[in-house]
């Protein structure tokens, strides 16, 4: 798949790597694809996240991601049901963070943690970062992305597109911020649909 990712897919996969690691994580994750992205200039995807107002926004952006972060990587969706059970996930950051400082519940440094299987073992042979299983979707969610558009390559777009339709944190973060699946077709053009599996 990686042979038809274009310079500038590329450069954001390396770039989220590096994003990893200079946080201290051991699991590339979905976020740091999206740090890698707002990153960009010059590319597909920095010029549609420029028309849709988010230029002059990334630091909001990335202070939601690492709230989002410090949350263990719990979506909106996820706190609200816990808090349905009584469960109140600020004032357990709040607990934690107290006894262990901040970012305690970061676990890695990556927003969702990691589990067996999920690239750690080969970031620690390698010295380098792994791809966890939020960041290997939106990988393979871009090439049906790419797909459904009838485009051969992937582009940085495509991972764009992609971090839209997967449920998580890093789509409720583009979504706070109005960059929806909807909002990039406008900007990209038509083209297929390709929603998350």
């Amino acid at each position: 798949m990686f042979e038809r990712f274009t310079k500038d897919a590329r450069a954001v996969v390396r770039g989220a790597v590096d994003q990893c690691a200079e946080a201290g994580g051991r699991t590339v994750g979905a976020e740091h694809l999206l740090l890698a992205l707002l990153d960009r200039e010059a590319s597909r995807a920095s010029f549609a996240l420029a028309a849709l107002g988010l230029a002059d926004r990334k630091d909001a952006v990335r202070t939601a991601l690492e709230e989002t972060r410090r949350r263990a990587g719990l979506s909106r969706a996820e706190t609200e049901a816990l808090a349905g059970l009584g469960i109140d996930v600020s004032e357990i950051v709040s607990r934690v963070e107290e006894a262990h400082g901040v970012g305690a519940m970061a676990g890695d440094g990556s927003a969702g943690g990691g589990t067996a299987g999920d690239g750690k073992a080969g970031a620690r042979r390698s010295g380098r970062p792994g791809f966890g299983r939020e960041a290997k979707g939106v990988l393979e969610q871009s090439l049906r992305m790419a797909l459904a558009r009838r485009e051969r390559h992937i582009g940085d777009e495509h991972l764009l597109l992609a971090m839209t339709v997967r449920p998580g944190p890093t789509a409720e973060v583009l979504a706070d911020h109005g960059v929806t699946h909807e909002s990039l077709t406008r900007v990209l053009g038509g083209g297929g649909e390709a929603k998350a599996s």
